[in-house]
């Protein structure tokens, strides 16, 4: 007397036919993926449009204060002063523009923050409700293939 081995390929490959594939789920990552790309990058655009002119203002004042510099002078002491009114004013130049410059890095991050909180929020949604679908589509079609196991 043989024992008969039951062939679970039949069993398998009907399991497999009715497992469910969302391609769209993959479609919709890539699509959220892509307006993140866009924000993040309209962030960084901005920020670098906005350091660009800090950049530019900042080099025009310099070369007015420089062309003070520059000019003759009558007496040999009004050039110590010019210099010294040069170096002055530089400090205080940069001082200000490495502050417009913190205050650009400043936005950058909070826009930053808040774009990848609402991609993270959006994800744990999108994955949650996708689980959800996957694990009632799965229970759908294992109890589909085992009511045809049995069947047969």
């Amino acid at each position: 007397m043989t024992t008969k081995t039951n062939d679970f390929t039949k069993v398998m490959q009907d399991m497999l036919a009715a497992f469910p594939v969302d391609t769209r789920a993959m479609q919709d990552a890539f699509k959220n993926q892509a307006v993140l790309g866009e924000k993040m990058t309209k962030v960084a655009l901005e920020a670098a449009e906005k350091s660009s002119e800090i950049t530019a203002k900042w080099t025009r004042e310099t070369l007015v204060k420089l062309g003070e510099v520059a000019k003759a002078k009558a007496e040999p002491t009004d050039y110590t002063k010019s210099v010294t009114d040069f170096a002055s004013s530089a400090a205080e130049l940069a001082a200000e523009n490495m502050a417009a410059f913190a205050e650009v890095a400043k936005k950058v991050q909070m826009e930053t923050v808040e774009l990848m909180l609402a991609a993270g929020k959006d994800f744990s949604e999108d994955a949650t409700a996708a689980v959800k679908k996957a694990t009632a589509d799965v229970t759908t079609a294992a109890k589909k293939a085992t009511a045809a196991a049995t069947v047969k």
